[in-house]
């Protein structure tokens, strides 16, 4: 079997991973990410998973190298990532129980040998119900927002205030993993 590389720090990328039984290396890429949309949500997680997957792919001699990058669009123009502290976590919930969103998640995998690669998005639609002030405090202090986009988790207590989602469950958490599966057989790396 290929040596799979996930270029990222991720506990829940590395979570899904290894639920799915996919045996993989963690080599975080160092890429700067586009923090900005210029045309759409699609292009610009695209754009940033392809960026860390090639960082990672420079690097090394084989292996296929899984890059992925995960925003929350709020809508008018809002990309909602991860929050900066626990007040902007607040800040951002309160956004995101105002309407719906949707969570994007772009996938790119790389062959370092070759430089053959693919790169694909999938879009997941998240409704949620309102919680209060003393909600959202205890909610933190069980869960550390920091390193999730959006400040959410849908796989732990954030389930708990998720009403509903549209498309893919493991997008949410940061992965879509039914569209990586397919994409790694694209590289004759079967999963099942």
């Amino acid at each position: 079997m290929k040596n799979i590389i996930l270029a990222s720090a991720s506990a829940q990328r590395k979570k899904l991973f290894d639920l799915a039984g996919i045996k993989f290396t963690v080599k975080p890429s160092k890429a700067k990410e586009v923090q900005k949309i210029t045309s759409t949500c699609s292009a610009l997680v695209k754009h940033n998973a392809l960026l860390k997957a090639h960082d990672v792919a420079a690097r090394l001699k084989e292996g296929i190298v899984v890059g992925a990058d995960t925003i929350v669009y709020a809508g008018g123009g809002k990309i909602i990532g991860k929050p900066k502290d626990l007040k902007d976590a607040k800040r951002i919930l309160k956004i995101l129980f105002s309407r719906p969103q949707w969570v994007y998640t772009g996938v790119a995998v790389v062959d370092a040998a070759t430089k053959d690669e693919l790169v694909d998005y999938e879009k997941t639609k998240v409704f949620m119900h309102k919680l209060s002030d003393k909600e959202i405090d205890r909610y933190h202090r069980v869960t550390s927002p920091l390193d999730k986009a959006g400040g959410f988790d849908i796989e732990g207590r954030g389930g708990l205030f998720i009403n509903r989602i549209e498309g893919c469950y493991s997008n949410v958490i940061g992965l879509p993993m039914a569209k990586l599966r397919v994409m790694l057989g694209d590289f004759g790396v079967e999963i099942l």
